[in-house]
């Protein structure tokens, strides 16, 4: 017997949330870049970024507390640094970034709530 959540499905509970994030409506930011607003708790919030090739953030991201991402796939061109798929980049408060791509790219961000 398997105590798993087969995909496509979500449970939550008071100690646990589990999430498909495919079944999570996207929200177009920008024209080519898709957000993905996960589950958001009193310590920090997650989304899920896809940009199209081409494309830019749409103004300057500050951070007034930390922030990071993942890079899943393709690069991201941050500060003039390319990301490829495994960076892991943390910014620290205080910090800002416009990302970026040539090629496009998934991320997967977490910002905390408070610093």
């Amino acid at each position: 017997m398997s105590n798993e959540t087969p995909a496509g499905t979500s449970t939550e509970n008071n100690l646990k949330t589990v999430i498909y994030v495919e079944d999570v409506e996207p929200r177009e930011v920008a024209p080519g870049i898709l957000r993905r607003k996960l589950p958001t708790t009193d310590y920090a919030r997650g989304w899920l970024i896809d940009f199209a090739a081409g494309t830019e953030w749409p103004e300057v991201d500050q951070h007034p507390t930390e922030e990071r991402y993942f890079v899943i796939s393709g690069e991201v061109i941050d500060g003039g640094e390319r990301h490829g798929p495994g960076s892991y980049v943390v910014f620290a408060p205080g910090s800002e970034h416009r990302p970026r791509t040539e090629t496009g790219a998934r991320m997967l961000g977490i910002s905390m709530m408070s610093a």
